[in-house]
């Protein structure tokens, strides 16, 4: 219902019984970390319709890819309190466009600190660093000033309601060297567009594994995201991230025979080998509007056939389905 990371939003997922709430993190010109789901922001603010705004429309490369839009890094911390969130999504409700300001990683630790999730336990966060080699190359590296932030706030050890996640590998080595706090290697498959949705290509039963995290571009590491899921890329992961967050294919994939006319959904061993090197498999993202899933069960039962394979974590747009999917499970 509400736009995505806004305060409103964090808060209804947590009445509604989700146990983390995830903050997508991007630099401000004056190196604040704030919560957009890109450092671009046409799609998810009013900024468009700003005219004292419209001279910051630029083009810039992003993980190689040229976008020309608006972005967070162009705006002080002042100026960008003065935009409005906006829901990306063109089929879900707009009743609350405009009316909601884009949080602070500071203002969303503050909210966790001083509220618990339905079950009793302290609100964890779970925020994804995007796009750091984009921002180091801005002169606005991520790593220490995130690692300063979530040390001042106490969510810096193991044991904290915290976990970080990121695509780039360099990033999370450089926070495990640094820091206890849970890391979370994410993997995605195809290539990623620039509205920051992953392409999907699953005409023979496999995951299109080419892509790669971008530091690995940079360094001209030919590794893709098809060695993450091997028993090698596994223990790589292992030796400095505490888990994995794949995208749902890697866990369930959706096979095609008899060219295309036959679908059906089978489970891969890509939970039982996280396992065996002890990496927390938490995959992404669960939504109502992707059906590839519906084919052998229901939406809602999407997420049993996730629970069945053991992961220990999804991610959710929709709270409600997902607590009562788990609950459940968890019955049975």
């Amino acid at each position: 219902m509400y736009p995505e990371h806004t305060m409103e939003g964090y808060r209804a997922a947590i009445a509604l019984g989700a146990d983390f709430i995830e903050p997508d993190l991007v630099l401000t010109k004056d190196r604040v970390f704030v919560a957009r789901h890109e450092p671009y922001i046409s799609t998810t603010t009013n900024v468009a319709e700003i005219e004292h705004f419209k001279n910051r429309k630029t083009t810039k490369i992003v993980d190689g890819i040229e976008v020309t839009d608006w972005f967070v890094s162009d705006f002080t911390l002042e100026e960008l309190k003065t935009l409005k969130a906006r829901q990306s999504w063109k089929d879900r409700p707009h009743t609350y466009d405009d009316h909601f300001e884009i949080p602070t990683l500071e203002e969303i630790i503050a909210f966790a600190k001083a509220n618990y999730t339905k079950s009793g336990n302290p609100v964890g966060v779970y925020p994804e660093l995007k796009h750091p080699t984009y921002h180091r190359d801005l002169n606005l590296p991520m790593e220490d000033q995130f690692l300063m932030q979530i040390s001042k706030a106490g969510l810096h050890r193991k044991e904290d309601p915290i976990f970080v996640q990121c695509f780039e590998v360099a990033t999370l080595q450089y926070l495990r060297s640094k820091s206890s706090v849970k890391l979370i290697q994410l993997i995605g498959a195809a290539g990623i567009t620039p509205d920051g949705e992953l392409l999907y290509n699953q005409s023979d039963g496999s995951y299109d594994t080419e892509s790669q995290p971008y530091d690995f571009v940079r360094s001209n590491d030919s590794r893709n995201y098809g060695f993450f899921a091997s028993e090698e890329g596994m223990k790589f992961v292992a030796s400095y991230a505490d888990g994995i967050g794949p995208w749902k294919p890697y866990v369930i994939t959706i096979v095609e025979e008899n060219n295309g006319n036959n679908k059906h959904l089978k489970e891969t061993d890509f939970v039982k080998i996280a396992h065996a090197h002890k990496l927390q498999v938490h995959p992404y993202t669960f939504r109502e509007e992707d059906t590839r899933w519906n084919i052998d069960t229901s939406i809602e039962d999407e997420y049993t056939l996730f629970f069945n394979a053991g992961v220990d974590g999804v991610f959710t747009d929709y709270t409600a389905e997902a607590v009562k999917s788990r609950s459940k499970f968890l019955k049975e």
